[in-house]
């Protein structure tokens, strides 16, 4: 047991492509093209460098947006990238806070530029999980815990579509269908250059959790197996013999970023999405996820066990048909 470094991205090339799974699933409208850097994390960066600015001026938002003559919550949501700045906002904010140099300018003028392009995913209708899928796109690692649920950057197609089928309100088919083209093309940060380094801690109940069946939940299995190979990629599960542990209550994601722009936490659950971005829940929640890395298996233990989980998964399939026959024969 214990934590470890990051595997290698090199060599990222030599394994299979997630995305070979969206075969079938893509809508008529939907194409794969060259991706812009995620919109919502240029409006983080560009509200980071302007809060900053700010504070260097020892203004208040409220004392900013009187000299300009805007509202404070409009500044406020500038700050924290929830909302879009025109050019001319960053203008008028570089000469309040006195940028004279060009180049800084420059970048924060392209910064907003680039804030108001759409993502590919902004067609799908994703409401408040839409900023998720954008910061996902352009995180350079995220460590990812999970109790009960494989990790979509992880799932197969068919347990994508077990999982969201029990979603309340149950979403009609092409709901459904557009659900799991998301949860796909998601996929492709494995193995795009540069690739998303993903470090999952997953505890042993998301394996044996019957998701779909158990074909489902054997080709899962298989596929995390499959999957843990890619250098970039780091899976490790904490067994029940680990006992208690500081996260039995709680699921979340630390996204990492270059440059600037800060980490975010983010927690998911049935009330909704939660974001932390003050610098001390990043560091409790990078202080549990160490802890979780630990305690957990060490990967290579981890695949082992998921491996011996998917065989045992197998074994159910006879049973299962066996079971169905005698339904039958009733």
């Amino acid at each position: 047991m214990g934590c470890i470094i990051w595997h290698s991205p090199k060599g990222w090339d030599r394994w299979f492509r997630p995305v070979s799974y969206l075969h079938g699933f893509l809508r008529k409208d939907a194409a794969f093209v060259p991706e812009v850097r995620s919109p919502t994390v240029r409006r983080r960066e560009l509200g980071a460098l302007l809060r900053r600015l700010r504070t260097e001026k020892g203004l208040t938002v409220e004392q900013a947006a009187d000299r300009l003559m805007v509202s404070p919550s409009k500044l406020s949501r500038i700050e924290t990238g929830h909302g879009v700045a025109t050019v001319r906002d960053v203008r008028d904010l570089c000469d309040l806070y006195d940028v004279a140099d060009e180049t800084e300018r420059d970048r924060m003028t392209r910064l907003a530029l680039e804030g108001k392009q759409p993502g590919w995913w902004q067609s799908y209708e994703l409401s408040q999980f839409a900023d998720y899928v954008g910061l996902e796109a352009d995180a350079v690692a995220i460590k990812d815990y999970q109790s009960i649920l494989v990790p979509g950057l992880l799932q197969t197609a068919d347990y994508a579509r077990a999982a969201n089928a029990t979603v309340i309100p149950k979403p009609d088919p092409e709901r459904l269908d557009e659900l799991i083209e998301v949860r796909l093309r998601r996929q492709g940060r494995l193995t795009q250059d540069p690739p998303l380094r993903f470090w999952v801690v997953l505890d042993e109940a998301a394996l044996h959790r019957v998701v779909g069946g158990p074909v489902v939940m054997e080709a899962q299995l298989r596929h995390l197996v499959e999957v843990a190979g890619l250098p970039n990629v780091t899976l490790q599960v904490i067994s029940y013999s680990a006992g208690a542990h500081p996260a039995m209550d709680s699921t979340f994601n630390i996204l990492e970023f270059r440059g600037a722009v800060p980490s975010v936490v983010y927690v998911e659950g049935l009330v909704g999405w939660v974001y932390m971005k003050r610098p001390q829940d990043i560091a409790r929640y990078t202080q549990v996820f160490e802890r979780l890395c630990a305690i957990a298996l060490t990967p290579q233990e981890s695949i082992e066990l998921i491996k011996e989980t998917a065989a045992h998964h197998k074994s159910a399939i006879p049973l299962r048909a066996q079971d169905a026959g005698n339904l039958v024969d009733s």
